[in-house]
């Protein structure tokens, strides 16, 4: 299978690109910075892992400028130029889900519950959202909620340090992600919800799962499954990538641009598409790789 042919000179092609929890509709959403790392790509497929719109506080609030816009644009033109684009829904845009049976493609963008993808080396992997292997969204949604606005705390508290940190000179820093590994239940809830994909995986027949949900990026072998987490586009900012040999990386897109240019304010827009696309990308950036490592 050849790659994506596109007009775009200078972009990395991949096979496959997953992305998950982009939030938007959310003051802490990098919209900017995966269209950013969209737009420095090429792929056959785009797989959109679920909370890639955030219906949940939508609801209760509207908040949605222009880099949500622009990267809502870079999605479509991708699909337009060949990429098979799969959107997967996620508990904060469960709204989608109610979709599911009528089958749609809407602009070349495919809506589907759950997907296998077979990597170029054979291997199969089941990728969905993951949010029915979380007991508390599952059985316990009020408490999810008064989790979710915890966790937008935590998000406001996260822009205010890292609005001091942008002031002394000092890069990005998720608060949010280092607090949730600092708290032990928390790293035991992680390990659980692994652990219960893993094995999804395996009563599927599948050799590994490619899921989101928890915001927290991992490439890891669970009893002979590969367990890959895309991460989230709130705090890490990574995305998993897989190479013309079905080989696996998680991309940390956060190392590529300092915390300043992350806590730009934007003005809010009403849904309207403009006519420019984001600028270009600083060719010089690095980006960060993390590549499969082996877990008991």
């Amino acid at each position: 299978m050849s790659f994506v042919d596109t007009s775009l000179a200078g972009q990395t092609p991949y096979r496959a690109v997953f992305l998950s929890d982009i939030h938007l509709g959310t003051r802490g959403s990098q919209a900017a910075l995966v269209a950013d790392f969209l737009k420095s790509i090429s792929c056959e497929k785009l797989y959109l892992v679920g909370d890639i719109i955030d219906g949940w506080r939508l609801r209760r609030s509207w908040y949605w400028d222009n880099h949500h816009d622009e990267l809502l644009q870079v999605i479509l033109r991708m699909a337009r130029h060949g990429t098979d684009v799969i959107y997967i829904p996620g508990n904060h845009d469960e709204m989608f889900r109610r979709w599911l049976p009528m089958n749609l493609e809407v602009a070349g963008v495919r809506l589907l519950p759950r997907a296998d993808h077979v990597a170029a080396d054979g291997k199969r992997y089941l990728v969905l959202h993951g949010d029915e292997f979380d007991s508390v969204v599952r059985y316990a949604p009020v408490l999810a909620l008064l989790g979710d606005q915890a966790y937008t705390a935590a998000l406001v508290l996260n822009r205010w340090i890292n609005g001091v940190r942008r002031r002394l000179g000092l890069p990005y820093r998720s608060f949010s992600a280092w607090a949730k590994r600092q708290v032990k239940g928390a790293v035991k809830a992680i390990d659980r919800f692994e652990e219960a994909l893993a094995k999804e995986a395996r009563q599927a027949g599948a050799d590994g799962i490619i899921c989101g949900h928890i915001h927290s990026p991992e490439i890891r072998t669970i009893d002979g499954v590969c367990y890959m987490n895309t991460g989230d586009w709130v705090e890490s900012c990574t995305g998993l990538v897989e190479d013309r040999h079905g080989q696996f990386s998680l991309i940390d897109w956060s190392r590529k641009t300092p915390a300043a240019a992350r806590d730009v304010p934007t003005v809010g827009s009403r849904f309207r598409w403009p006519e420019n696309m984001i600028s270009r990308r600083n060719e010089e950036s690095s980006v960060s790789v993390t590549s499969v490592r082996e877990s008991g």
